[in-house]
């Protein structure tokens, strides 16, 4: 039996991608997040920062999150980052730019239970390259959400099922809390 270190990853839960859409699963994450510090396990933290001259900005013309305060992680978060392992700042979609991928693998950490905005990109993205890198990733469906609405969330819940298996995604009820 494989020896399991679980990790909770919080992706770019900011203030800039906050919408009608997002807001509701902010208190879901939040909870989700209590819990999993109270239980002692370790949490990571990610905040997406947009840069002039971006491939986010030449190739698709999107020039948001620059600046504080909409590169601040939601203030519903403040009490837990302290508690955090780490929180990582990132100029991609996924959790493994090289502090990262650096952190998982020091860590040792084999399963990563990921939530967050936007489940159609950072979300998936962090989630196929642990899969690639052998990891067991999960996607917390009801703590992730796309601030373009459920219909970009639901695609990028139907890509993640074809990516890393149905079995991958789970609701924040079934995070098995204190492993």
């Amino acid at each position: 039996m494989r020896r399991t270190s679980p990790v909770l990853v919080v992706i770019d839960v900011q203030n800039g991608f906050l919408t009608e859409h997002s807001r509701p699963a902010v208190p879901v994450i939040v909870s989700l997040v209590a819990r999993w510090q109270a239980a002692g396990g370790d949490t990571v933290f990610t905040r997406y920062l947009n840069f002039p001259g971006s491939q986010y900005e030449r190739l698709m013309g999107w020039t948001e999150l620059r600046d504080s305060p909409a590169t601040d992680l939601v203030d519903d978060l403040s009490p837990y980052q302290e508690k955090a392992v780490a929180v990582i700042d990132k100029t991609v979609y996924t959790l493994f730019n090289s502090e990262g991928a650096a952190l998982v693998e020091d860590r040792g950490w084999t399963d990563l239970y990921i939530c967050g905005i936007d489940t159609n990109s950072c979300v998936l993205k962090t989630a196929v390259d642990a899969f690639e890198r052998d990891l067991a990733p999960r996607i917390v469906v009801d703590a992730s959400a796309s601030h373009s609405g459920p219909d970009v969330h639901d695609a990028g819940l139907l890509v993640a099922r074809k990516f890393i298996g149905a079995t991958q995604l789970i609701t924040s009820e079934s995070v098995p809390i204190g492993l």
